[in-house]
């Protein structure tokens, strides 16, 4: 299950069809030559997701639900592509056909984790039928992460801080639930408890780069520049992708 991001860098990715690399054009021509073929189609999809080319996975994805618009793992895999494309009505609606053809615990999470960021009661609900599954506490702390999402997104912080801590105590290696714990005491400028939560998490999984640029933005927000940039500086060493972490040495005159 692809559980449940709470990054600011994440981007959209798509490429036009002219710039699909060979080795996914071949597939385009395997498919043209068995149209029939759900396996060869899925490959093709697969090598655009791989790519970055968004909406043509998304076009086979129609041409296989129009062949069976009736497989759950179709509509499944749909919404995710739909979701990975930043379209939340396209993959809810994907999302909700697939539940509906089989109600699985992955979906139903998927959905509630996206109504829970549009603020909608439809995710506690949504949770709250997966707790009922009794399926252990892997989807309990699923269940309690996104309830304190929604909680968090609503203003409901003391709601969201106990869903949290529920959700760490189900599973003490849930990276996101820190992360989203400390951007409470972030927002609500209690650094010293936002601090010790991003440490937390850094002593559990000592690489994690998310953690290190935040205990940066809270530095810097706090005016102890070294302090920020040695931690701007350990997140980029862990992952250079985060573009925020350069972007705030840039600033802090470092680089």
């Amino acid at each position: 299950m692809l559980l449940f991001a709470c990054t600011e860098t994440e981007k959209k990715t798509d490429l036009p069809e002219s710039s699909i690399p060979v080795f996914a054009q071949q597939l385009y021509d395997a498919v043209a030559k068995y149209p029939d073929s759900t396996a060869l189609r899925i490959q093709l999809v697969n090598a655009l997701d791989s790519v970055g080319a968004l909406s043509p996975a998304l076009a086979q994805m129609d041409s296989l639900i129009a062949r069976d618009s009736l497989n759950f793992g179709i509509w499944f895999h749909k919404a995710q592509l739909s979701e990975k494309a930043n379209d939340t009505i396209g993959a809810l609606r994907s999302y909700d056909k697939a539940a509906r053809i089989y109600p699985s615990p992955d979906a139903l999470l998927s959905m509630a984790n996206l109504y829970a960021e549009k603020k909608d009661t439809k995710a506690i609900i949504l949770c709250d039928q997966v707790e009922q599954l009794r399926l252990g506490r892997e989807y309990l702390a699923h269940c309690s992460f996104i309830k304190g999402v929604y909680y968090a997104r609503t203003g409901e912080l003391v709601k969201a801080l106990t869903s949290f801590d529920r959700c760490i105590a189900n599973d003490y290696q849930y990276m996101e639930a820190y992360m989203e714990k400390g951007f409470v005491f972030y927002d609500t400028k209690q650094s010293d408890k936002a601090i010790a939560v991003f440490n937390q998490a850094i002593e559990i999984r000592p690489t994690y780069a998310d953690a290190f640029y935040w205990l940066g933005k809270i530095h810097e927000r706090n005016g102890d520049r070294e302090n920020a940039i040695k931690e701007y500086q350990r997140s980029l060493v862990l992952d250079p992708s985060i573009k925020e972490a350069k972007d705030a040495l840039q600033r802090l005159g470092v680089g």
